[in-house]
């Protein structure tokens, strides 16, 4: 499996693992506090089981060269749309730092999947 792939899966699995066993954490950065049972059984859903199905799907998609291109591609796209949305929020609000971290990340983290793709 190449680099780009592999960066990729340690991220999504990270970030899906960290939002499962301490949501808060995951959304601090944004200063969101998730201070019900169902706002963190939401983070553990968007970030922990998606983030984690998507380490999946990307370790398989890099052993199976008939998923490879098409998964690439899909997650790659599902990136540049949260980046795209992230550029259309700066535009309607001042935004604090971290979104613009999670921008780049998104950016990059696509370029890598298009580059191996």
């Amino acid at each position: 499996m190449s680099i780009g792939i592999w960066i990729n899966v340690v991220f999504f699995l990270g970030m899906g693992v960290c939002a499962l066993v301490r949501p808060q954490f995951v959304v601090s950065f944004v200063k969101l506090v998730p201070e019900t049972a169902d706002a963190r059984n939401e983070v553990r859903a968007v970030y922990g089981g998606f983030g984690i199905a998507i380490a999946v799907l990307l370790a398989v998609a890099g052993q199976d060269v008939g998923l490879r291109s098409g998964v690439l591609l899909a997650v790659a796209v599902a990136l540049l749309g949260m980046a795209a949305g992230r550029v259309v929020s700066f535009g309607l609000e001042r935004a604090g730092r971290w979104p613009w971290v999670f921008l780049v990340m998104e950016s990059v983290l696509a370029g890598l999947l298009l580059w191996e793709r």
